[in-house]
């Protein structure tokens, strides 16, 4: 896992974009084509603003998945994750995209996992845009996540960690509020993607990225098989890079990799 850390949380987003869209210009030029995951939330604000903005893009070329929603929730709710990627970034894009697979969790759950499932496994995923959750999950995966499943997507039951994050977000008035369930990409489908550009801006985050960074790889971080994927890149600023060891009176050290002096100058050259 290589780390950069931005000098702030706007930076943090537009250099995990830039990252991100080299990947889908080397797999345009490989193979005409490119597949990517889209991740939601306020830690993905300033990044999806920034790709939008990254020039000459031939969106045309790229397959879009949704890579999680709740279940239940209509497409008219201000927290629905479909109706958040198409105000923010696919009604915004210059250029149509090859194709965009909605996640749908208001009908048949069960067989929308079944159907988004079948697309995404023809689809080899280049560049999987994600973040990561206050209690280390990636994707709705909360603790002790399922790291063995091998569905594409699965349905989860959330956490009361990671329902108040929503909350604490504003997306819901109350906890009450906030669905107990979702559907969601699983772990094992996540680390196939060749790339992985991971944005965690803010402090609040700071405990989740120490865990997912210098902890052990456990379900219980699901955001620690991270450290097991070796195109994953974590874009960090000051605030959630704060507790990190290797960052300790460093907050804008850039990319280092590693517990040693000589790893961290290796990885100034990737």
């Amino acid at each position: 896992m290589r780390i950069v850390i931005s000098k702030t949380k706007e930076e943090c987003g537009r250099d995990a974009a830039r990252d991100g869209a080299d990947g889908i210009r080397r797999a345009i030029a490989e193979r005409g084509e490119a597949n990517i995951i889209l991740a939601t939330g306020a830690s993905q604000f300033d990044m999806l603003a920034a790709l939008i903005r990254e020039p000459g893009l031939p969106w045309q070329r790229v397959t879009v998945f949704h890579l999680d929603e709740y279940v239940g929730l209509p497409i008219s709710h201000p927290a629905s994750f479909r109706l958040y990627l198409w105000q923010r970034f696919h009604s915004r894009l210059p250029l149509p995209v090859r194709a965009f697979h909605y996640l749908d969790g208001e009908g048949d759950c069960a067989a929308e996992c079944e159907r988004v499932g079948r697309i995404i496994q023809k689809h080899p995923v280049d560049v999987a845009f994600i973040g990561i959750g206050e209690n280390g999950h990636l994707a709705f995966n909360d603790p002790p996540a399922d790291v063995e499943t091998d569905a594409p997507y699965l349905i989860v039951n959330l956490d009361e960690a990671c329902r108040r994050q929503q909350l604490g977000e504003g997306w819901f008035p109350t906890l009450e509020d906030v669905p107990r369930r979702a559907i969601s990409m699983s772990i094992r489908r996540i680390l196939k993607s060749r790339r992985i550009i991971c944005t965690v801006p803010d402090a609040r985050k700071a405990r989740a990225v120490r865990a997912a960074v210098e902890g052990p790889v456990t379900p219980r971080v699901p955001a620690s098989v991270l450290q097991r994927h070796a195109g994953t890149t974590l874009y960090l600023d000051p605030g959630s890079a704060s507790l990190l060891q290797n960052a300790q009176g460093r907050p804008h050290a850039g990319r280092f990799q590693g517990a040693s002096a000589e790893e961290n100058g290796r990885s100034e050259t990737g």
